[in-house]
């Protein structure tokens, strides 16, 4: 049995640092890669969102407006039409699972750090959400609203560029 531990300590090790060097290749791309830097100019974004985000839709030329990569990813929730009422329903999940899950987990890491909310212009709007919704959803939202607004404004040739409180 300790014979059995040991090896599976050593193979624990051994991943341990592979994940590490991935990791520092990672981050080593994003901070070369053009696209990746304007996209880490948007708060709660990294390297690993940004590097996942570019590989999956390049310069994003294939999306007219956020929406369209909010919808593509995931984020949007789905609409149920019935007598001429539209309602919206759960998120649609549909495309990209791993980039949903990063965007969603970036939104989750501003929502635990609420000291720095009034820095960001949806400060206000996240304390009133807040009140209404439960901190799932919330995250869900946020991962939403600047991520995929932001989308085509921080890719190359936008001209755009981060400004405090910009989000």
């Amino acid at each position: 049995m300790r014979a059995i531990l040991i090896g599976l300590y050593g193979d624990w090790l051994w991943l341990d640092g592979r994940i590490d060097a991935v990791s520092g290749e990672i981050e080593q791309i994003s901070r070369t890669e053009e696209n990746c830097v304007n996209v880490m100019t948007i708060p709660g974004i990294g390297p690993m969102i940004s590097t996942a985000m570019v590989a999956a839709i390049g310069t994003g030329e294939a999306f007219r407006r956020g929406r369209d990569f909010d919808a593509w990813v995931g984020l949007v929730p789905r609409p149920y039409s019935t007598g001429g009422q539209t309602v919206l329903g759960r998120i649609s999940k549909s495309g990209s699972r791993y980039l949903r899950m990063l965007f969603v987990q970036a939104a989750k890491v501003i929502l635990m750090r609420a000291n720095r909310w009034p820095d960001f212009s949806f400060g206000d709007w996240l304390i009133r959400e807040l009140e209404r919704m439960n901190r799932n959803k919330l995250a869900v939202a946020l991962a939403n609203n600047p991520i995929g607004t932001c989308l085509r404004h921080a890719l190359p040739g936008s001209g755009w560029h981060a400004w405090p409180g910009a989000f």
